[in-house]
């Protein structure tokens, strides 16, 4: 393979001579191999980076400390990343030491012989146009890298926050096409009062829906960025004016309302926006998961379980047992409900880990939080497509159930009192007989009566039968 020599602090190493990354990215690239997964998993990630570096470049050109040649090089560059191209020569483990500073000199080195070819130089010329000099000029990896992770945070939730909806629909639409169908209500996993398949898939989209406006609510949090900061947040290395130019520039650039941090000490070593994002995420992975274990007790049996709904058929489920088929897309939704929780306490650990001025463990902080984000993402789109739209009720099951439970005989309880309820409740269940049979045998309520406090439909909401 041909190669090419670089120069840093220690020493010399061959690069691949076609690499548009340089010596920082190679040794990286050996040090860290983690995970597996490279930067270039997230491409919001690189999309982010690329535009903090084309808004500081025309900052700097701007103040008259890069050249408009220089400038321009970078911006086009970035421009390049931005829609995509060259993701691959992002190679650094997403997980790694030293606070992101490999995931940005990985930027700056694409970046810079990016713009060395645009100005007709050979790659690693750094004479020419250098990655720390020119491209992180008026920056240090410790507001350049956390700003970037901001936006790519936001970038990941703008691409998820589509699936989610589009969960939340599916469930509707089910809401509407079961509004008809009475089932029991169950508390503690014991009968308790009727609903309606409806209201019950209702539920399920009205408790995502508001996660929906929560992840919203995140996002705003990490518009305040503290870009321009550099080092520590003195602002060391920069102009005057700068940082609020600066983050100016990335608004437009990205079209998200950023403002430069009140405080760029606090914000360079302060992680509470994405310890509170990630909150978020776990809130909705225990929803989506609790949805899913409802699922798949509701699809039970299907003959010696609950049965009240079938879920469609994805793939065979047994090995040994014939005919059997398991709820495999909710327990697939489980366990991403699992990781994405998992995650949750690991942001919390790398957020309690800071020192001082800094907080080390960014990396691992960014990587659970856009992983979570891609997981949850594909999670919601297989639920919505592989089972929630193929879900068929049984009505019969359903009504079955009603009709057999001595859950109903709550509904008598403001006209034949507690006590009555409760031990016509109990002969119910020991000997097989029905709440009406008994209710009528012992003369508490007449038929007619009984027919109007026992109509499902009517204990589907607040009373309104006087007797």
């Amino acid at each position: 393979m041909a190669t090419r020599s670089e120069y840093d602090l220690l020493g010399n190493m061959d690069v691949p001579a076609d690499a548009l990354y340089g010596i920082q990215t190679q040794r990286a690239a050996q040090n860290f191999s983690i995970t597996g997964v490279p930067i270039s998993h997230f491409p919001e990630l690189i999309k982010a980076l690329a535009m903090v570096k084309a808004a500081a470049a025309r900052t700097n050109q701007e103040m008259k400390l890069l050249s408009a040649e220089k400038a321009d090089a970078i911006v086009f560059a970035c421009q390049d990343l931005i829609q995509g191209d060259h993701h691959d020569q992002f190679i650094v483990d997403v997980i790694q030491g030293g606070a992101g500073t490999s995931t940005n000199m990985n930027a700056n080195e694409v970046i810079a012989n990016l713009a060395l070819g645009k100005l007709g130089f050979e790659k690693g010329d750094y004479k020419n146009l250098h990655p720390n000099d020119d491209v992180n000029r008026s920056q240090s990896t410790n507001d350049a890298y956390p700003t970037a992770a901001c936006l790519g945070i936001q970038f990941a939730a703008d691409n998820f926050i589509p699936s989610l909806t589009s969960l939340k629909e599916a469930l509707e639409e089910k809401a509407k096409e079961f509004a008809h169908i009475v089932k029991m209500g169950r508390t503690q996993l014991q009968d308790a009062v009727p609903m309606t398949l409806g209201q019950e898939f209702d539920a399920f989209a009205v408790t995502l829906g508001e996660d929906i406006d929560r992840i919203s609510e995140a996002c705003a949090l990490l518009c305040e960025v503290n870009l321009g900061g550099t080092a520590i947040g003195t602002g060391i290395n920069t102009t005057e004016g700068y940082a609020k130019l600066v983050v100016e520039k990335l608004a437009i650039i990205s079209a998200k309302p950023l403002v430069p941090a009140s405080n760029l000490v606090e914000a360079t070593s302060d992680m509470g926006a994405f310890v509170f994002f990630s909150g978020i995420l776990k809130r909705l992975a225990i929803k989506l998961s609790k949805m899913s274990n409802d699922l798949r007790l509701l699809s039970s049996g299907p003959r010696a379980g609950l049965g009240e709904i079938n879920l469609p058929a994805m793939q065979p489920g047994s090995s040994i047992m014939p005919g059997k088929v398991n709820p495999v897309i909710p327990e697939a939704m489980n366990q991403t409900a699992y990781q994405v929780i998992a995650s949750d306490l690991a942001v919390t650990l790398a957020a309690e880990a800071g020192q001082l001025q800094l907080n080390a463990m960014e990396p691992m902080i960014i990587y659970n939080l856009l992983n979570s984000l891609k997981m949850l993402k594909e999670a919601c789109y297989m639920m919505e497509h592989r089972c929630i739209r193929g879900i068929e009720a049984n009505e019969a099951v359903c009504a079955g159930h009603v009709e057999n439970s001595i859950g109903i005989i709550t509904a008598l309880v403001p006209h034949i009192g507690y006590a009555n309820a409760s031990r016509i409740a109990n002969t119910a269940l020991h000997t097989g007989s029905t709440v009406r049979s008994l209710v009528i045998e012992e003369n508490l309520l007449s038929e007619e009566q009984l027919n109007i406090l026992l109509d499902p439909k009517s204990m589907l909401s607040p009373s309104k039968v006087k007797l």
